[in-house]
């Protein structure tokens, strides 16, 4: 049965000047897929560690369904684990590996069996049960991994980069596995990675960290479409940002207006941000609409991504291919986007 976790004012130090968690606060619902992302260092897995029991915060509190679990060793939480490295054992086939935490508690044989039957099914891995895992493929080990993790119907799943160590396609796949699997358990899940695309689709929210800290906490179409500064803008995908002025709620950018529909912004130097799948490119000048020249373009497939230069700056547009052609290299295009499209920046 899922449960809710919570973070109040949590902070870890190491020593006087390392500071891997700052007064941070996070609420998780019984159920919810959170996702904590961010670079190297920004404090998602000291965040992982505090909860499993694995280290200390130097204040604060954790609560685990509304008690709060600091003084709860590790194997007293009712959390399951998955990491990158599966950290499975060798000398066990899967079915040995799924029950060894049953088994350490101690379960009766035939609650053993019924339990690694049933989640060996929901996993996929039934006719895998006798393997060892040297003869697995790195997509069948982390399923593995998630098997064993679950077995004792944990109150939370924690998971640690487990998809770090795999090509591509296994990922796509395994992305989906995981989802599947927690919306069929309503597992509560802390996922943490610094891939954003895995935290865009399998999350009901994302935490965007940096420096020990939270930037945002948004539901992932929220954090995509309205980034709340410039890191997490740069951090979530791809974006232009322009360095505009604000005069009498104008936002002009080279002296052209440009429309900037999410708030007011006081008169000044601002930051707007676009999407390059939302920069309008037209061959046609259009007055009023600022101009460029073409200076690169990549084909990506789905669209073509082009770099043109405005005025020594690039803004960057992604445009489906149309049965007409497409701006060559060296050509001079009109750029737009719609008011909606637009977010100002905290910087």
């Amino acid at each position: 049965m899922s449960t809710s976790v919570e973070f109040r004012n949590v902070s870890r130090r190491y020593g006087a000047n390392v500071h891997a968690l700052r007064s941070v606060s996070l609420t998780i619902a019984p159920g919810e897929f959170t996702t904590l992302l961010g670079p190297s260092g920004s404090g998602k897995s000291t965040m992982l560690k505090l909860l499993a029991g694995f280290d200390k915060p130097t204040s604060g509190d954790i609560l685990i369904g509304g008690t709060s679990a600091i003084a709860q060793p590790p194997h007293r939480r009712g959390i399951g684990m998955v990491f990158q490295n599966y950290a499975l054992f060798p000398h066990m086939s899967v079915a040995e590996n799924v029950a060894f935490p049953l088994r350490v508690r101690e379960m009766a044989d035939d609650e053993v069996r019924r339990r690694v039957a049933d989640v060996l099914a929901v996993t996929r891995l039934e006719n895998l049960a006798a393997r060892y895992p040297r003869e697995l493929s790195g997509g069948q080990q982390q399923r593995v991994a998630l098997a064993r993790a679950i077995v004792f119907d944990p109150q939370v799943l924690l998971m640690d980069e487990p998809l770090g160590a795999l090509d591509r396609s296994l990922r796509e796949q395994l992305k989906l596995e995981i989802k599947r699997i927690q919306q069929q358990f309503k597992m509560t899940v802390l996922f943490v990675t610094h891939d954003q695309d895995e935290a865009l689709v399998l999350s009901d929210r994302v935490v965007v960290m940096r420096d020990g800290g939270i930037e945002q906490i948004s539901p992932p179409h929220e954090l995509y479409q309205r980034p709340r500064n410039r890191f997490v803008a740069s951090f979530v995908g791809e974006s232009n940002m322009l360095e505009c002025l604000s005069e009498n709620g104008t936002v002009k950018y080279h002296g052209l207006r440009i429309a900037a529909a999410n708030r007011s912004t006081p008169d000044g130097p601002c930051l707007i941000m676009i999407r390059p799948e939302h920069v309008e490119m037209s061959v046609d000048p259009v007055e009023g609409d600022i101009s460029g020249i073409v200076r690169e373009t990549v084909y990506l497939g789905e669209t073509t991504r082009f770099i043109v230069d405005v005025a020594g700056h690039e803004i960057v547009a992604k445009v489906q291919p149309r049965h007409h052609s497409l701006p060559q290299i060296g050509q001079r295009v009109s750029l737009n986007w719609q008011a909606s499209d637009v977010v100002v920046l905290d910087t």
